[in-house]
Formats: structure tokens, C-alpha cells, sequence
């Protein structure tokens, strides 16, 4: 089974967009495949089909798998740890630890993702962040960035602190932001600083085929 963690350089630039390309790429070429998102932000129960997990469901082809997909689930749309306070619930690191780890156990697939919240150094809980989630599980990384202005910082500081962790990159795709600046340029500006993962792009228009990255990964 080939396992990788989703991680984005920030929040809001497209990590589910491209996980769910992903799979439904994998899926078409004859790959098992499922996915997990152990905290939710910004999540309305009477409205969910819109959500990160429902749109992770459709992409597994199990549309009513949301519930299973994201666990725990918090309707302010904050970071997770403010947003489970709010319900009068604490995060535990410890707690999404155990509950990724057992997902993973229990997977029986060719590929399984574990999409993140936020961006690498966001805070999951009171004490800790993102990062230290990826650390604990140790997965290769699948790192997310968006074309804005600003994002070769973003995307090369993020690549420093997870290598820093020991965490290897499995491959960095950048998912086109909305008006920004000319997509093959940034491509080129990233690739001439970044010469260890491989760079690829996920445009917005049109439907974006991830073969290529399922090649890519599962190689």
C-alpha cells in the first residue's frame, strides 16, 4: 500500500482539490484507494455536501463514506483547536495521532492519503501543529502550493522545515490560484530553486488530469 500525507504551504490553495484528482485518477486506473481527514474545520452538518470529506467521499466513489472520511468535525470555520473550544471540545495530538495510525492499520488499498488541515505549520491542537502530526506518522509527503504572488517563499520555506523533521516529498504540485500570475512562469521560478521533488501543476480550468501524478507516485 502506498501511503502519503496531503500537506498545503498554507490554507485555501486547493489540497483537496488535488486529492481528489488524485484519487479519482488512481481509481481509473484500476487503484484501490481511500482517504482520511482527521479534523474538519469550517464544517456545516446541514449543508455538507460541499465539505472537504463529502468531496473526498465522491472521489472514492462512496459519496455517504464523509462520516468515516472526517471524524471529527467543527463548524467554525478556524483553526481546529479554536474551533473545537467552541463546541466545548479539546484536541489531543496524541488522540489524532492514534486515530490516523489506526485508519492507516485498518487500509487495505493501493493507495491512502491523509489530507491535513491547514498549511504545515498550522495549529491542530493547543500545543501543536501540522508538522508535528506529519512527523509522528512519518508518511512521505504530497505538498500542495498555490501560483500567487509570494508563494516560491511560502512553498521553499515549507520544503526547509519538513525536510528539517526528516520528512521526504514525494512530489509538490501547485494548484493554479485564482488571479494570479502566469502559471508556466511560476513553474519555472519554483523549478530553479527546487531541484529534489518533482513539480507539477494542477490548472483550474478545465478538468485536471492527475494521471501523470498517479504515474508519478505509484512508480
Amino acid at each position: 500500500m502506498k501511503s502519503l500525507f496531503v500537506a498545503g504551504t498554507g490554507t485555501d490553495l486547493g489540497k483537496t482539490h488535488v486529492a481528489c484528482a488524485l484519487l479519482e485518477a488512481a481509481r481509473a486506473g484500476g487503484l484501490s484507494v481511500d482517504a482520511f481527514k482527521p479534523v474538519v474545520s469550517g464544517f456545516d452538518p446541514d449543508a455538507p455536501d460541499d465539505s472537504d470529506p463529502a468531496r473526498l467521499a465522491r472521489a472514492l466513489g462512496r459519496p455517504e463514506a464523509w462520516t468515516d472520511v472526517s471524524p471529527r468535525r467543527y463548524r467554525a470555520p478556524l483553526a481546529p483547536n479554536i474551533a473545537a473550544r467552541l463546541e466545548g471540545d479539546t484536541l489531543q495530538m496524541d488522540d489524532l495521532i492514534t486515530d490516523c495510525r489506526e485508519w492507516l492499520i485498518g487500509r487495505d488499498v493501493g493507495l491512502a492519503l491523509i489530507e491535513g488541515a491547514g498549511g504545515v505549520m498550522s495549529p491542530m491542537t493547543d500545543e501543536a501543529t501540522n508538522l508535528d502530526l506529519m512527523v509522528a506518522l512519518g508518511l512521505p509527503v504530497l505538498l500542495v502550493a498555490g501560483s500567487y504572488l509570494g508563494t516560491a517563499s511560502h512553498l521553499l520555506t515549507a520544503l526547509e522545515v519538513l525536510r528539517a523533521r526528516g520528512l521526504s516529498i514525494a512530489a509538490i504540485v501547485v494548484s493554479e490560484s485564482l488571479d494570479a500570475p502566469d502559471l508556466d512562469q511560476t513553474l519555472g521560478l519554483l523549478r530553479a530553486f527546487e531541484h529534489q521533488a518533482t513539480i507539477l501543476s494542477a490548472p483550474r480550468a478545465g478538468t485536471w488530469d492527475a494521471g501523470s501524478l498517479v504515474d508519478l507516485l505509484m512508480a
